[in-house]
C-alpha cells in the first residue's frame, strides 16, 4: 500500500500496535498520514484502551523498542530492553511493518537524556543543581558520556530502519520539575523562576563549560541557593526571570552554555541522520529546561528542519506562542496538540487556528491513549483540508 505523507499526525506507543492486528488500521482510520512512534523512551504507565492482550502497560524503566545491538554501545550508558506488553525483540520494527502496511508514514520519537535508571547508575552523569543534588532522571547533555549515548541511540534508529523523520524529545536539560514518584513538592510554592534555578545544572561539565564563559560558578551557585531559600524560607519572590536573579550577563552566559551544547548533539545527531528530517521538541525560551529544549528560535543555528511546539493548556498562549515563533523564525513550524485534555472538542477549531498563525503541520497526542470521544476530535481536526497546512 502507498504510504501518505500529509500534515496530520498522531503519537503512538509501539505496544498500541504491536500483538493488536487491528492496531494499525485504527489509527489510519482516524485520517492522519503519519505516526510518531516510540523508539527510545522514558517509563511510563499507560492505559491501553484497544489492545486484545493487555489494558495497561507499566514500562518501569527508559528502554528502546528497537533491535539492542550490544557490540554498538562502548560508552558508560547503554540502554535496557523492554519486558512489558507483547513479546517482541524489535517492537519498534515490528509496528512500522504494520504502519507501512496500513498505508502511514512513520517517524522515529527519540528520548534521548530522560531515564532514571541510567541517572542513578552513573549519578555523575546527571544535572546537578546549586545545592549538589543529583535529578536521577536527567541526564546531563554536557557530559561526553550523555553525549556519545544519546548519538548511538538515534544511530542505531538509523542504521537499521528506513524512516524519514526523527522527533528528539529531551535533546538538552531535564530540570527540577518532574512528573514522577509521589510528588510532594507544591506546597512549598515555589515560583517558575524558582523553579527554574533549581533547574540551572552544575555539574562538572557545566562547570567547565561556564567558567569558559567568564563565571565564577562559586558565586553563581552561592547566588541560585540564596534566591531559592529566600522564597522557601522567607517567602521572598525571586524574580520573573533569571534575568533578574542573575543579571543579564550571567543569563545569557547560561544560555549561551546551553545552546552550544543542545546545538553540538543535534549537528551530531544529523550526520548519522543521513538526510532525514530532524524535529526538535522545543520552546522559544532559553530560561526552560524539560523534554521541550529551551532555545532561542531566531538565533540556533542547528540543521533543524522543523520545530515542534507543545500547544497544549489555554488555547490563547498556544496560539500566541506559534505566532510569536512563526515571527521570530523561518523553520517550519508543527503543532503538538493533546485530545487528552478536557475541552478536547475545541481540537479541530484551535488547529485550524493554529495552521493560520503559522503552524505547517499537526501532531495530536495521542491515538493510543485517547477514548472513543477523544478519538472523534482527532478525527475531526484531520479533515482540514491538507492544502490549508
Amino acid at each position: 500500500m502507498k504510504t501518505r505523507h500529509g500534515a496530520h499526525g498522531v503519537f503512538a506507543y509501539t505496544w498500541d500496535i504491536v500483538g493488536d492486528p487491528a492496531g494499525a488500521e485504527r489509527i489510519a482510520d482516524l485520517g492522519v498520514s503519519t505516526v510518531t512512534l516510540q523508539a527510545a523512551y522514558h517509563s511510563v504507565r499507560a492505559i491501553t484502551p484497544w489492545h486484545p492482550r493487555h489494558r495497561v502497560v507499566q514500562a518501569e524503566h527508559a528502554a528502546v523498542y528497537y533491535r539492542l545491538r550490544p557490540d554498538r554501545w562502548r560508552g558508560r550508558l547503554r540502554p535496557y530492553p523492554p519486558s512489558w506488553g507483547v513479546p517482541d525483540e524489535d517492537r519498534f520494527g515490528t509496528a512500522l511493518a504494520a504502519l507501512a502496511e496500513a498505508g502511514l508514514r512513520a517517524e522515529a520519537w527519540m528520548v534521548l537524556t530522560h531515564s532514571s535508571v541510567l541517572g542513578r547508575e552513573a549519578p555523575d552523569l546527571t544535572v546537578r543543581n546549586a545545592y549538589g543534588e543529583s535529578y536521577p532522571y536527567a541526564l546531563c547533555p554536557a557530559q561526553p558520556d550523555v553525549h556519545e549515548y544519546a548519538l548511538t541511540l538515534v544511530r542505531e534508529v538509523c542504521e537499521q530502519y528506513d524512516v524519514p523523520a526523527l522527533m528528539l524529545e529531551a535533546c538538552g536539560w531535564l530540570g527540577a520539575e518532574h512528573a514522577g514518584h509521589h510528588e510532594k513538592t507544591s506546597g512549598a510554592h515555589l515560583s517558575a523562576c524558582g523553579r527554574a534555578l533549581l533547574s540551572i545544572c552544575l555539574c562538572p561539565a557545566c562547570r567547565t563549560g561556564l567558567a569558559g564563559r567568564g563565571l565564577d560558578v562559586e558565586e553563581l551557585a552561592r547566588d541560585v541557593r540564596a534566591a531559592v531559600d529566600g522564597e522557601l524560607q522567607e517567602g521572598v519572590p525571586a524574580g520573573t526571570s533569571l534575568d533578574d536573579v542573575l543579571g543579564r550577563e550571567r543569563a545569557q552566559a547560561l544560555y549561551g552554555h546551553r545552546g552550544q551544547v543542545i546545538g553540538d548533539l543535534v549537528r551530531a545527531v544529523a550526520a548519522p541522520a543521513g538526510g532525514r528530517e530532524l524535529l526538535l521538541m522545543a520552546t522559544d525560551d532559553p530560561q526552560i529546561t524539560g523534554p521541550d529544549v529551551g532555545i532561542d528560535l531566531a538565533s540556533f543555528d542547528a540543521p533543524v528542519d522543523a520545530y515542534v511546539l507543545k500547544c497544549w493548556g489555554q488555547e490563547e498562549a498556544a496560539l500566541a506562542q506559534v505566532k510569536a515563533a512563526a515571527s521570530r523564525t523561518d523553520v517550519p513550524l508543527i503543532a503538538n496538540l493533546t485530545v487528552l485534555e478536557d475541552g478536547h472538542a475545541r481540537i479541530p477549531a484551535l488547529a485550524a487556528d493554529l495552521v493560520a498563525g503559522g503552524a505547517r503541520q499537526l501532531r495530536y497526542y495521542h491515538a493510543g491513549l485517547g477514548s472513543p470521544a477523544r478519538l472523534a476530535s482527532v478525527r475531526a481536526a484531520a479533515r482540514l483540508k491538507e492544502s490549508s497546512c
